[in-house]
Formats: structure tokens, C-alpha cells, sequence
């Protein structure tokens, strides 16, 4: 990830979250966020183990302290770890902790005996990094409909499946959109800021919400609001809430998530650890989405899909460029994620149709994809701020502000995954299948359609009334 990009990330996140201070990682570069002075361990003797150990190699360490070493949180809880405090948040900046680095290093011999990490900083997981192409809305003409187009399959309130979409929460005036009728879950604790002006991602919930809706007709959608702030949360709240959303209204057949964090390992996070495993004996299919970061590194939770003890209770999904045939240059790749999706400028309901609101892009550049690989991007670089790269659809309203009244294109993994998960539960309904595992592994075994990504063909989920979009190659600017 580019130093620039990641540090709008960092700078929106750390607004969202003012009282956590976040620093960058690893060290000193720039692959994820997480919490200043404090890392993570399971509950009990593990948490005992870390706390002394890290003491002790503090007392010893010059420029550490030992004194600040103790519990941040509750010994025990469902998600089965606990906060340990190793160090002052207000100390360093943000591109790094040394008491945290210093911790996990005191780990490094006792996980070596183990077997297994000890350990974890305390991750931030985002639906989408600050930056394009995979995070700005561009306003949709409402008379060309949805992409994909709402499929034909009625809705049987006996056979419906269950989706829960992990996100921001519902606009409060979606059920406007007839599509999103029968839609339950969670509002957006806040939808606008001081000047009326849509906040950022606000919305993200109820456009994926559409998409399964489009996909899927024959099922029972929740959306909860898990990531309001933001689309952030850290990852030891991130497991509490994950148990939230299932508590609420139950297990679903199928969880539509589109959020993670790399975290430089391959062995998973330790705060939704308690949560996955329970996810696996449930039988709920996990779609996770494999992140915008144009990386091979592993993104969890989606990357769990390639251990082999989650690989049936979990799809990790890419996004496809516009026109279906290649993986789109934000999308994360690699033999970690299981199948791609159409994730490139679809278009479905960012807000209802009662009250037309403004939004104000964020100044972002990434042109490196952008202009090599050519696709339509909301981005703006300093080269040309406050100009739209869509052909400037919105000339009424201020150059970096537009008016959005219903529809949406939008952009990312984040949108690949619930066309994914639509596929699933579409799969379900039309082979009479009540296990969304079977389900997963049936869809899979019968693609006969492949895209290029990177140079390998990989499994394309595309859906009937989906329309592949022109990708127009874009000229640097002089």
C-alpha cells in the first residue's frame, strides 16, 4: 500500500476513533492499524504468561517501563481474550509502538515452544481503506435501474434464506426503495455531519443490502450497524460485536462481511478467534471480503478461508474488473482467496428516495492503478482537484460535491462479497438446498466461468443480470 493512501486511512480512522490512539504497522511501515500500548492474549494462563513475561523483559529492557504492565479489560469474556496494557498510547508517534514491538518480541521464545502465538497487537478492521478505487460513491442515473438488475425469483417466506450483512447501518428512509422492503436491521447512527453533508461510507450498509436483495430476491436480510464509526472498529470489540449481530436475531444461513485487516501473519486474528470457531459448528457460511489493498498478503477474517479446518465454513472473494474478465487492480489476490466477483463501478441504493443528499469527496490519488489499468475512478489528485474522473456526471453540483437520490456506482471487494453471498443463497433456492457449506461447494464445482487475475485463472462468480460496464483506458494528466 502506498505510504500517501494509508495515511488517509490513518487520518480518517484516528478521527473516527479520537480516544484510541493508533499507530501504523508493522514498526515502522505501513501494512495495518492498531492500538497504541496495549496487545491481546487469551484469557487465563495464556494472559497470565504474557503479562509476566512482558514485565520482566521490561524490567530488564533500558527506556521501558514494567510499572505500566497490567490488565486493560475484564480477565474473562465470551470473545476469550483479554486487553493488556504494555505501555503509554501517548508516547511515540504514529508510525509505531515500541513498547507493543517490544512485547511481542518478549513473546517470541515461549510461542516458539508453544507451537502457536501468544500474542497480537490489537487491530483496527476497516470495510475499506481511504483511498480509490474501492471507497467513493459516484451518483446513478435512477432511470437505468440497478447493476446487477433485480433477478426474477420470488420470495417464499418459507424457503427464504437468511443473510446478515455485518456494516454500517440502514438509511431511514430506505424501505422507500421497493427493492428493500422487507430489509430489518440496524439504522445509521448518523447519516449526515453539521452541514448536512453524507458522511463517509455512511450508506456502505444499505448498498450491499441491494445487492443481495438484486442477487437474491428469496431472502430474509439483517443489516447491522457494526462499523458506524467510520467503517472501523477495533479488533477486541470487533469479536464482542460479531457475537452481538448473531445474538440478535440468530445464526444465519449466510453473513455477508465486507471488512478486515492484514496483520503480517497467516494463522489469523486472535480476537475473533473464540467467534470463528463457533461460526464453524454452527453451519453458517462466513463471505468475507479479500480487501482493496492490491496485495497478496492475507486479509482476515476472509483469509480464513484457506485453513484448512474454516475452509468450508468460509468464502473469501476478490473483485472482478468492470467488464468481468480480469481482477480489478484494487482487489487483494492470491491462492487465499477462493473466488472473484463483479466489484467494479455496481450500482445499487446508497440512500432512499425521499430526501436527495450532498456528499464531498475525499482528495485521494492512486493513480498508479488508475491510468495503468484504466478503469472509471472517483478519485481526485492534486493534479486536477475538485474533478470528478466519471465525466463529471454531477455538473450542477460543486466540483467536489455531488447530490445523491437513490442510486449509486460504487467500487471494491467490499461489493464483490454480497454478490457472492447473493450467488449463494440464489444457488440455495434454485436446488432446493438447505446448507449454505453444500451450497459454497456446489456453486464452486459448477462455474464453468474463469477471469484472469495477475496471470491466473481464477473461479468468476457472475450473476444473470449483472451487465458488464466499459472499461475505458484513462490518460495521465501532463
Amino acid at each position: 500500500m502506498a505510504p500517501q493512501r494509508f495515511r488517509e486511512q490513518f487520518d480518517q480512522i484516528q478521527r473516527s476513533m479520537p480516544d484510541v490512539p493508533l499507530a501504523m504497522g508493522p514498526d515502522d511501515s505501513a501494512e495495518f492499524l492498531y492500538e497504541k500500548g496495549v496487545v491481546l492474549a487469551r484469557d487465563g494462563e495464556e494472559a497470565r504468561l504474557v503479562e509476566d513475561t512482558v514485565r520482566a523483559h521490561f524490567t530488564e529492557a533500558p527506556g521501558l517501563m514494567a510499572d505500566r504492565v497490567r490488565r486493560a479489560g475484564p480477565e474473562t469474556n465470551r470473545t476469550g481474550i483479554t486487553r493488556i496494557q504494555v505501555g503509554d498510547p501517548g508516547r511515540d508517534d504514529r508510525g509505531g509502538d515500541r513498547a507493543v514491538a517490544h512485547a511481542l518480541r518478549a513473546l517470541r521464545e515461549p510461542e516458539g515452544r508453544a507451537g502457536r502465538r501468544l500474542v497480537s497487537r490489537n487491530h483496527v478492521v476497516s470495510i475499506a481503506v481511504n483511498a480509490c478505487p474501492g471507497d467513493e460513491p459516484v451518483p446513478a442515473p435512477f432511470a437505468r435501474g440497478t447493476n446487477p438488475a433485480p433477478a426474477e425469483t420470488a420470495y417464499d417466506e418459507d424457503t427464504a434464506v437468511g443473510v446478515l450483512v455485518v456494516d454500517t447501518g440502514l438509511m431511514h428512509d430506505y424501505r422507500s426503495v421497493p427493492l428493500l422492503a422487507r430489509v430489518q436491521g440496524d439504522a445509521q447512527v448518523r447519516e449526515t455531519d453539521d452541514a448536512g453533508v453524507l458522511q463517509q461510507y455512511v450508506g456502505h450498509g444499505t448498498f450491499i443490502a441491494g445487492l443481495v436483495a438484486a442477487v437474491a430476491p428469496n431472502t430474509d436480510i439483517t443489516v447491522r450497524g457494526t462499523l458506524n464509526d467510520a467503517g472501523a472498529i477495533l479488533e477486541s470489540d470487533f469479536g464482542h460485536r460479531l457475537f452481538e449481530a448473531v445474538d440478535a436475531g440468530g445464526w444465519p444461513d449466510i453473513i455477508s462481511l465486507s471488512a478486515g485487516t492484514s496483520n503480517g501473519r497467516t494463522d489469523g486474528l486472535l480476537g475473533v478467534d473464540a467467534f470463528m470457531r463457533e461460526l464453524r459448528a454452527r453451519g453458517t457460511l462466513l463471505v468475507a471480503a479479500a480487501g482493496n489493498n492490491g496485495s497478496a498478503t492475507p486479509f482476515w477474517p476472509a483469509a480464513y478461508a484457506d485453513l484448512p479446518e474454516y475452509a468450508g465454513s468460509v468464502l473469501s472473494v476478490g473483485a472482478l474488473r468492470g467488464d468481468g474478465e480480469h481482477g480489478a487492480c484494487f482487489s487483494n489476490h492470491g491462492a487465499w482467496v477462493k473466488a472473484y466477483a463483479p466489484g467494479e463501478r455496481l450500482t445499487s441504493t446508497l440512500t432512499g428516495f425521499e430526501t436527495p443528499v450532498p456528499y464531498v469527496y475525499q482528495h485521494s490519488t492512486y493513480d498508479a492503478c488508475r491510468y495503468g489499468f484504466g478503469y472509471a475512478c472517483t478519485c481526485q489528485s492534486p493534479r486536477h482537484t475538485g474533478v470528478l474522473s466519471e465525466g463529471q456526471e454531477t455538473a450542477s453540483a460543486k466540483p467536489d460535491q455531488v447530490m445523491f437520490e437513490g442510486y449509486a456506482h460504487w467500487s471494491g471487494t467490499s461489493f464483490a462479497t454480497p454478490v457472492a453471498a447473493g450467488m449463494v443463497a440464489a444457488h440455495m433456492t434454485a436446488h432446493k438446498e438447505r446448507d449454505p457449506r453444500a451450497a459454497r461447494r456446489q456453486l464452486l464445482r459448477a462455474t464453468t466461468e474463469y477471469a484472469e487475475v495477475r496471470g491466473a485463472h481464477v473461479p468468476a462468480l457472475r450473476p444473470p443480470t449483472w451487465r458488464p460496464v466499459p472499461v475505458v483506458r484513462l490518460t495521465p494528466p501532463a
